[in-house]
């Protein structure tokens, strides 16, 4: 099996470019940052802190997350019940950030990543895919771009889906979720070494996925 690991800040486009560039090669998709929303929506829904461990460690055995894809596209399943749209709220993307700094959660999700390696080839992508993940990943990508770069693509996103929000607000919060990826203590946001790094600034989506696309199949070959 190959595997592929794309890492990155918040807003780089990870999801949209590697969902399109599995679907290229016929590979299987892993978003999982979509699995650290869904603990994050469970901890809100449960009306536990995100960042408290003592208080969230206990109530994981309760969790069961399921990936499936049709057409695609990639629907995430929270014991049960699709919850593909509600970890995509705003609020959401700050808890995803505050329970993947808690050794737990990433102890919780570190065997589902790679047990879905072993079984396909993948592309995921993550904060620390080519670095814990899958540290003997055939190609790793760091995939970034200027913050204000990336708040625009995450702000207009919000306004397509009808989500009544300043830029201002937007880019606070991915330069907030950048510190806290960079500087959280388990396994923190950092380019592997031997990582290719793609900075995807003033890019249009389609130049990006272009540029993704070409660096994973020169690495195949």
């Amino acid at each position: 099996m190959k595997s592929i690991a794309i890492d990155g800040p918040s807003g780089a486009g990870k999801s949209t470019i590697s969902r399109k560039a599995a679907a290229e090669l016929g590979f299987v998709y892993v978003d999982t940052g979509a699995l650290y929303r869904a603990i994050g929506l469970f901890a809100h829904e449960n009306n536990i802190p995100d960042t408290d461990e003592r208080a969230l460690a206990p109530r994981l055995r309760e969790i069961e997350i399921e990936l499936a894809y049709k057409d695609g596209r990639q629907y995430i399943f929270l014991n049960g019940r699709d919850v593909s749209e509600d970890i995509r709220r705003p609020e959401m993307s700050m808890a995803a950030s505050n329970v993947s700094a808690l050794p737990a959660v990433r102890a919780f999700l570190l065997d589902l990543q790679r047990i879905m390696a072993k079984k396909y080839n993948v592309i995921m992508d993550g904060r620390d895919i080519g670095t814990v993940v899958l540290p003997d990943a055939d190609i790793k990508i760091y995939l970034t771009a200027a913050p204000e770069d990336r708040a625009r693509r995450r702000y207009d996103e919000f306004i397509e889906k009808g989500e009544i929000i300043e830029y201002s607000a937007v880019l606070d919060d991915m330069t907030r979720r950048d510190y806290n990826d960079s500087n959280r203590e388990i396994a923190p946001l950092r380019r592997a070494e031997d990582a290719i790094l793609l900075d995807t600034t003033g890019n249009t989506l389609e130049q990006s996925i272009a540029l993704v696309l070409d660096t994973i199949k020169r690495g195949l070959l």
